[in-house]
């Protein structure tokens, strides 16, 4: 994904930090460095809203595993995490997962008010008003509950919204419950767009922009599943492709980059595949390590395989915006990329494949 400055390992689960989250924190504390605050205090107060977004997804994650589904990884904006799992929940499981995220910022908020009220030092609600470094614990208690009712918003790509499309998939197919949900996203987003605009509220003006971003992609990915379903991977692979053996250098790699309009090469040993080396790691090893490295130093030996059956709405989701290899057992059959997967679903819009296509030769 485009925009990542870092990965963080929580819990098995690799974090990815998009570069307008890091925006995100150094804003918080300018605003909330004061007179009566500490810069310390401050940096404990985003650290903590920082965690408490990660339970929020670890809870997600957590349930999501009791239904056999895995999370691949998190990533990081502005407005909250975004955990990507390996297959799409049924209605009932997205129900149920949504619900766990907003659930454990709620058990946050309840265990510190609890743990203050016992100790006889729960302030006023409008003593928040004001950072303080007495008042860390009851900030840290309010912003779990304003992110649990943030994210209960009925408007996707909030928990919410995701509640929202578990209820209509009872009823609506997954395309239609989503394509209702993201329209009520981007609804709920053009509205908060304009009254940040009318009361020159500038962080809802930007937490507006990341929720229609937000539902925009949504909406397409439900598209997009709806053009690829029925459609086996053969369909959309690339068959005519080049290879590089183990022993071929980065320099040979570099060239068949230019000669060809390829961008990831499978990287064979006699006729075994050991490999794939991708544009990004092909132009770091020359970068790093010179031309004359061996590809075999540089491709990546943990990458996806897809059955050239496999239904193309669940390849799309397991490449994760890469390239994976095609593959009949071991034998290589062609490579299946972002770009001639979106030239695949162009084709299929202006009508130049027929309605379904089902699985086989």
């Amino acid at each position: 994904m485009t925009g990542v400055v870092g990965t963080i390992p929580f819990f098995g689960v690799p974090i990815r930090l998009h570069f307008t989250f890091a925006l995100l924190v150094v804003f918080l504390v300018f605003i909330g460095v004061g007179e009566r605050q500490s810069g310390a205090f401050t940096a404990l107060y985003v650290l903590a809203l920082f965690l408490s977004v990660l339970f929020h997804e670890l809870g997600h994650s957590l349930v999501a595993r009791r239904y056999g589904i895995h999370t691949i990884e998190i990533f990081m904006f502005p407005i909250g995490g975004v955990a990507r799992m390996d297959r799409m929940p049924r209605a009932r499981e997205e129900l149920w997962i949504a619900l766990a995220g907003p659930a454990v910022n709620l058990l946050i908020a309840a265990g510190l008010g609890g743990w203050l009220a016992l100790r006889g030092d729960l302030a006023p609600i409008h003593h928040l008003i004001e950072p303080t470094d007495n008042n860390l614990a009851e900030r840290i208690a309010a912003g779990n509950l304003f992110l649990a009712a943030f994210n209960m918003l009925p408007a996707y790509p909030m928990d919410g919204g995701r509640v929202l499309r578990g209820l209509l998939s009872l009823r609506k197919t997954d395309q239609e419950a989503t394509r209702i949900a993201a329209g009520a996203g981007q609804i709920l987003a053009i509205g908060m767009g304009l009254y940040g605009l009318l009361s020159a509220n500038y962080i809802l003006i930007f937490i507006a922009m990341f929720v229609y971003l937000g539902a925009t992609a949504e909406a397409n990915a439900a598209k997009g599943k709806a053009l690829t379903m029925g459609f086996p991977v053969r369909a959309a692979m690339v068959t005519d492709f080049r290879t590089l053996q183990h022993g071929e250098t980065i320099r040979d790699a570099g060239n068949l980059l230019l000669a060809t309009s390829q961008q990831d090469f499978p990287v064979l040993y006699g006729e075994q595949v050991i490999g794939l080396l991708q544009r990004g790691a092909l132009m770091r090893s020359m970068m790093e390590q010179g031309p004359d490295t061996y590809v075999s130093s540089a491709m990546n030996r943990d990458f996806v395989r897809l059955s050239p059956d496999l239904d193309l709405s669940e390849a799309a989701q397991a490449m994760g915006g890469g390239c994976a290899l095609v593959m009949e057992e071991e034998r290589l059959l062609g490579l299946l990329t972002t770009e001639n997967l979106a030239e695949f679903l162009v084709l299929r819009q202006v009508g130049m494949m027929p309605a379904e296509r089902q699985a086989g030769p």
